[in-house]
């Protein structure tokens, strides 16, 4: 990854000095100078507030045994189970918070999910009735090229909006559906609809209000059968196609190049995420863990 030419920002905590280096894109961190595995209580809330400036952190050269990537993922809060990979098993015996993300077949089974496609954007499992306020991967594994992660604000997307748009979507309330993960795949124990009008998910303000900065923000999830409740579907889909337009501006993102051993946060609230293709041919193992939300988005 390219850093900032930015001034790195230090925030001197304890006996310790962590450096916070922009990314010099929309949104984005990189947190230097600290073991996730023996963070003081001090640092952490000092990491916390970096996070909250800049919505996705990157933390380099990390070392972590899948009981520690869970010990610090639960700092922020109880965690979420993995889903139910496509195969119908849950991941890590033992472990039901750890999701792999891989492309790798042992004895022609995927040890993980997502494979080495393309995934769009989206936000993680907005489905629900209360989504997951964060998310963390982990790399283990990574392949020559390919399989970036790129990120974009959802603060900066609102806030560009023309002001008639705004007007226009005020009050307004989308369904996030959850027929299809971002790999494109049919979730478990669900029925393949491409109906915005009657496919499963639950349903959300347009614009929310960030729980923890009171900054606005487009909440809009992924566009796969995203429906905006008591609109025709011709008008909903013109409004979304309208909307889901500021999405792939690249003044919005930042795009992440994995190395071994990167651990990413993010804020599942205002931020979206998507992952390039790579060469099937290539391993790429990532671990995820994910931040259960402590209220409905609002």
């Amino acid at each position: 990854m390219t850093l900032s030419t930015q001034t790195a920002s230090t925030h001197r905590v304890s006996a310790s000095t962590v450096d916070v280096i922009p990314t010099g894109a929309a949104l984005g961190a990189e947190v230097r100078g600290v073991d996730l595995r023996d963070l003081e209580e001090a640092a952490f809330g000092d990491v916390m507030q970096v996070w909250h400036d800049h919505s996705v952190l990157l933390f380099r050269n990390q070392n972590l045994s899948d009981k520690e990537l869970i010990a610090f993922s639960r700092r922020l809060g109880d965690l979420d189970w993995a889903p139910i990979q496509e195969t119908g098993r849950r991941f890590v015996e033992g472990l039901p918070e750890i999701y792999i993300v891989s492309n790798v077949k042992v004895n022609g089974e995927p040890i993980g999910s997502l494979g080495d496609g393309e995934a769009v954007w989206h936000t993680d499992m907005s489905y629900l009735d209360v989504p997951p306020k964060a998310s963390m991967l982990y790399s283990l594994e990574v392949p020559p090229t390919g399989g970036n992660t790129s990120f974009c604000t959802m603060y900066g997307i609102y806030e560009a909006i023309p002001a008639r748009l705004k007007d226009r979507i005020a009050g307004l309330k989308i369904k996030h559906d959850g027929t299809y993960n971002s790999g494109g795949y049919v979730r478990q124990g669900v029925t393949a609809t491409d109906d915005p009008l009657t496919s499963p998910g639950a349903v959300h303000p347009l614009v929310c209000v960030h729980p923890d900065t009171g900054r606005r923000m487009l909440y809009l999830g992924r566009r796969r059968n995203a429906y905006l409740v008591g609109l025709d579907l011709k008008d909903s889909e013109a409004l979304l196609d309208e909307l889901w337009s500021f999405v792939d501006r690249p003044e919005f993102a930042w795009e992440h190049v994995w190395r071994v051993g990167d651990l990413v946060l993010w804020d599942n609230r205002c931020t979206m995420h998507r992952r390039d293709a790579f060469d099937p041919n290539s391993r790429r193992i990532m671990h995820r863990t994910q931040v259960k939300g402590v209220a409905r988005p609002v």
